[in-house]
């Protein structure tokens, strides 16, 4: 039986589709189960179990790990992040959990610039000394949070970022979430670090080059200081003070430490990585004046 937290993101949710493709034992946690009921679709709800636990009580997640013997383990950016996700590791470790796949950060260590980063340090050295085997997913900005670039390019043709010209790597959730099951369902891969990119890199420069030409009509960088893209990101779109810190070190840290693709994704897949074009062009309609607003829910890098 695999556990599946996290299921409510966009890794989590591609990741459960995935597992019940293959057609495995899956069951998926969350504090809401009726709102991840509704979210799943039909074949995928057919196929999976779905139970109430939080993190915040480890007797919950105990009880939910009963009868497993593999996790995954993913949880939103924030404050109380490390904490839940060591609670996670704990209750998993005493429950006989035998093999756990942690989602992390590229460059997570104590010393990196990303507070993010660094908190994900302090959750991998819980796992190294729980005694389960572990995986460990370093992925990159995902291409599912350039959906939150769209208000803006929308109403006034118009990106904003703290990266210059320096180079970003994005890869698509669903990448991620095919890596993570093969990393659950094959042995012969499991107890890695696997850093995850897509198959290249993109400024700024060129993001908006791009979506220029995918929607026919001229599309601006602004490059701003890291002060004033958090000015912008907490005074327009309203985002709390430690996330706004949070967009704008992790886009300084590309302009401090260059980032390259590697093969990965592909080694593991037998298939190379899907393409930032082909993600534009599939939701190039939240991007258009016209287009409905996009329901991101985590920062863009």
């Amino acid at each position: 039986m695999i556990v599946v937290m996290g299921a409510t993101g966009a890794t989590g949710s591609a990741l459960l589709h995935r597992l019940t493709e293959l057609g495995g034992p899956v069951r998926a946690l969350s504090r809401d189960p009726d709102r991840l009921r509704a979210r799943l679709g039909s074949a995928a709800l057919a196929r999976t179990e779905v139970l109430a636990a939080d993190a915040a009580d480890p007797a919950s997640l105990r009880a939910a790990f009963t009868g497993a013997n593999r996790l995954f383990l993913t949880m939103a950016n924030g404050p109380a992040q490390v904490t839940l996700e060591t609670n996670a590791i704990a209750a998993a470790a005493d429950s006989g959990i035998g093999h756990i796949v942690k989602l992390s950060a590229p460059g997570a260590g104590p010393g990196s610039p990303v507070a993010v980063a660094r908190g994900h340090h302090t959750v991998e050295e819980a796992l190294r000394s729980s005694g389960v085997t572990r995986t460990v997913l370093r992925p990159y900005a995902f291409m599912q949070k350039l959906l939150l670039l769209a208000p803006g390019v929308a109403a006034g043709g118009v990106v904003h970022g703290a990266m210059g010209d320096a180079a970003c790597n994005y890869i698509d959730c669903r990448d991620i979430a095919d890596v993570a099951a093969a990393a659950l369902t094959r042995p012969e891969i499991a107890g890695y670090t696997y850093t995850l990119t897509g198959g290249r890199t993109y400024s700024h420069p060129e993001l908006v080059g791009l979506l220029g030409t995918l929607l026919r009509r001229e599309v601006r960088y602004v490059a701003l200081t890291g002060a004033e893209l958090h000015r912008h990101l907490v005074s327009t779109a309203r985002m709390p003070d430690w996330l706004a810190a949070h967009v704008v070190e992790i886009q300084q840290m590309a302009t401090t430490h260059p980032e390259e693709p590697d093969d990965t994704v592909s080694r593991i897949l037998g298939r190379p990585p899907r393409t930032l074009e082909a993600f534009l062009r599939k939701h190039l309609g939240a991007f258009r004046s016209d287009g409905a607003r996009p329901e991101g829910t985590r920062p863009p890098r």
